[in-house]
Formats: structure tokens, C-alpha cells, sequence
């Protein structure tokens, strides 16, 4: 009888990916995107470091979502309720249904935008066509079908580093302004800033990173709240390393998205970027005809990706207030109507993802305490590396809004 050959590394290391990877991808949605186009083509690689930096921020952060997940098995709203009065927490959680509103109208915008590019038919059908069956989807596929598409759609991603690669960068200036920081001057840096780390170290991931830790249970066949409280030691190293991974790739792909609008855009004097149809058509004389295709592939594939992440997080978020599948289909509609306002789409995420880094540190100290509270967690609370990590992003993330104030 023949032994049965356990799974090498690059199977046990592709079966671990799930949440963390999904996470992270999404957060390089069309708004994203836009951002560090904007950060690219205004300051050009200036503002490089953060990519590295906030590698680590990120993952910190995700992974103290998730491990509140994983052992108190609630979500992060449950979660938020039984140490501060849901007032507070449903203040926030409306804030992020309104943050989150704006995103999709932009994410929708970016990839009708890109769509049209790509076909001549007027962008109004594809949003509308877009948000119709991104909604569906997420209403009716089951989660399991919904995480292994996501999955896929991530590969997307990678037509930003091509792109780069392309363009025929100076390497010796972008390893310099990697890891030599230099801090932003004026209230655009600063604001730029704080826009980076809002749109990275975004608040509807905390949520979405939570929840999707229960849905991971659920699937597992763990349904009741008992059966999924408590998590292995395996289990979270587990999930560690699909949130490192998540993280990174995250990360790598805002590194590459800056390179390349600091080398096509801002070094060719083009600051003013008002849409990302207009950042790809920015690229088309400058770059080629190859790197606009990569450019609008990649709007549509992480469009994709994101917007079930953004209705999702915000759906869990209310879920104890309202049905989830209604504020799925609310948001999305408004969404879609946002769209036909005529509200510039890029303007509206860029101070979005500002309003993101305001609002971020004080949705970080609740977590913090949640995280520590043995009763909630089981007895299983993050580790004191974890909330130095996650600590240290909070005050630094405060300190960038204070200084875009200030300076």
C-alpha cells in the first residue's frame, strides 16, 4: 500500500493563502491606485519609503483584526460593542458605510472609464453594468466561490510591475528615496501622506479581515459562535502568513504604481492628474501602447476584486443594525448614482483616503483594547510585539494628521 506523500512547501504555503491575500489585494482598488498615482505624479518618488514602511503596519494591523476573528469569533463590530457603547460604534460604522459609498462611485468610475477605453461605448452602461453584477455576485454566490475568484483576480495586480519594468526606471534614485525617507514639505505632502497611509492602512479592512475569519469558520463547518470561539496555535501562524503575504503584495504593487507615474507623469511635467482614465492615457504617448493596456486591464481586474470587499466590510460592519445583503445593494446603488452626479471621482477618493487617515488611529486604539481584553479573546490576546507594532502606527498615523495641520 502506498504512503500518501504530504504537501511540499509551495502547496502548503498556496493553501494558506485565503483572507489575508484577498485583503491585501483589494486594498490596490481604483481609488488606491489613483492615490499613489497622485502621490507619483506630484511628488514623484519622494514618498517611496512608505511602501516599505508600511509593509509591516499593515500586516501588524491586519493580523490583530484577524486574530479577533479567529478567537472571539465575532466580527470586529461584535467585537467593538462589548467594550464601548454601540453608539459610538454605530457612529463609526455608518462613517465607514459613507467612506466606503464614495470609494465604490470612484472604483466604479475608474473601470468604466477604463472600459470605454478599451471598447468606444459611453462608461455610464458600464457602471451601471459593473455595480449590477458585482451585486449579484456577492449576494448570491456562496463565499467559498466568492474568496477563490478574488484569489485569481489578483493576479491583476502584477500588470503594475510590468508597467514599471517597461518604463525603464532609475534605479540607483528609487533605491535612494526608498530607503533614505525624506519628509513631504507643505501642506500637498503631508496631505499626500496621510492619503497614503489611509488608503493602505484602510478602516474598512479591519472589518472586512475580521469577518472574513468567521466566514472562514463557517465553511469550515464551525457555525455555531461557540464552536468557532478559540483559535490553534497552527491556525494563527497560518493566518500570519497569509497576512504577511497579503501585505507584501499590497505593498509591492503601491511601490510599482509609484515608480511608474513619478517616471511617465511627473518627470513630463503631467502633476494635475483629474481621473484614472486620464492617468492611463497619460501613459499611452510615454510609456506605449502596451503599458495603457496593462494600466486599464488593471483597473477593471482590481475593481473587480474590491468592490465586494468595500460593500462587504460595510455590510458587516451595520449587519446588527440592518440585513447584510441590503446594505450590499444600498451602497452599490448609491454608488451608481453618485456616478451620474457628476462628482469628480479621483478628487472625492483622494479626500477620502485623507479622511481615512484622520479617522484611522482612533479606530486603531479601540482595537488595541479589544485585542488585550483577555474576556473577549479567550484568553488568547495579541501578542505585546503585535501591539507595540500596531501602537507605533497609531501614534505615527496621528502625528501625520497633526502635521498636515500644522506644517
Amino acid at each position: 500500500m502506498s504512503r500518501l506523500r504530504k504537501p511540499n512547501f509551495i502547496s502548503r504555503f498556496f493553501g494558506a493563502l485565503g483572507p489575508g491575500l484577498i485583503t491585501g489585494a483589494a486594498d490596490d482598488d481604483p481609488s488606491g491606485i489613483a492615490t499613489y498615482s497622485i502621490a507619483g505624479a506630484q511628488l514623484g518618488t519622494s514618498l517611496l519609503w512608505t511602501a516599505v514602511l508600511t509593509w509591516p503596519l499593515m500586516a501588524a494591523v491586519q493580523m490583530m483584526c484577524a486574530r479577533i476573528g479567529m478567537c472571539s469569533g465575532y466580527g470586529l463590530a461584535h467585537a467593538l460593542r462589548r467594550k464601548f457603547p454601540t453608539w459610538i460604534v454605530a457612529t463609526a460604522a455608518l462613517a465607514l458605510l459613507a467612506a466606503n459609498i464614495i470609494n465604490i462611485g470612484a472604483d466604479l468610475s475608474g473601470m468604466a472609464d477604463a472600459a470605454q477605453m478599451l471598447t468606444g461605448f459611453d462608461s455610464r452602461i458600464y457602471v451601471v453594468m459593473f455595480g449590477i453584477a458585482i451585486s449579484a455576485a456577492t449576494v448570491w454566490l456562496p463565499y467559498a466561490k466568492i474568496a477563490n475568484t478574488l484569489k485569481w483576480l489578483a493576479l491583476f495586480l502584477f500588470s503594475y510591475v510590468l508597467t514599471a519594468i517597461v518604463v525603464r526606471p532609475n534605479w540607483f534614485a528609487i533605491v535612494r528615496d526608498t530607503f533614505v525617507p525624506m519628509l513631504p514639505h507643505g501642506k500637498e505632502g503631508w496631505s499626500t501622506l496621510v492619503a497614503i497611509l489611509g488608503t493602505t492602512i484602510s478602516p474598512y479592512l479591519y472589518f472586512w479581515q475580521a469577518s472574513q475569519e468567521v466566514e472562514e469558520e463557517k465553511v469550515l463547518g464551525r457555525v455555531t459562535t461557540i464552536a468557532r470561539r478559540g483559535a490553534t496555535d497552527l491556525e494563527i501562524i497560518t493566518r500570519r502568513l497569509d497576512v504577511l503575504t497579503g501585505a507584501f503584495f499590497s505593498n509591492l504593487v503601491m511601490f510599482f504604481i509609484i515608480i511608474t507615474t513619478a517616471v511617465t507623469l511627473h518627470s513630463h511635467g503631467v502633476t494635475n492628474i483629474e481621473t484614472t482614465r486620464q492617468a492611463a492615457e497619460a501613459l499611452r504617448p510615454l510609456a506605449g501602447a502596451g503599458c495603457f493596456l496593462l494600466f486599464t486591464a488593471g483597473v477593471i481586474g482590481t475593481g473587480l476584486l474590491a468592490i465586494p470587499t468595500l460593500s462587504g466590510s460595510a455590510a458587516y460592519a451595520l449587519a446588527e443594525t440592518f440585513a447584510f445583503y441590503a446594505v450590499v445593494l444600498l451602497s452599490t446603488a448609491m454608488a451608481i448614482a453618485l456616478d451620474f452626479a457628476h462628482v469628480n471621482p479621483v478628487k472625492a477618493l483622494y479626500w477620502t483616503a485623507i479622511i481615512n487617515g484622520l479617522l484611522a488611529p482612533f479606530l486603531l486604539v479601540g482595537i488595541l483594547i479589544v485585542s488585550n481584553d483577555r474576556d473577549i479573546m479567550h484568553n488568547q490576546p495579541s501578542s505585546r510585539w503585535s501591539q507595540m507594532v500596531v501602537g507605533f502606527t497609531t501614534v505615527a498615523m496621528f502625528a501625520a494628521g497633526i502635521a498636515m495641520f500644522v506644517f
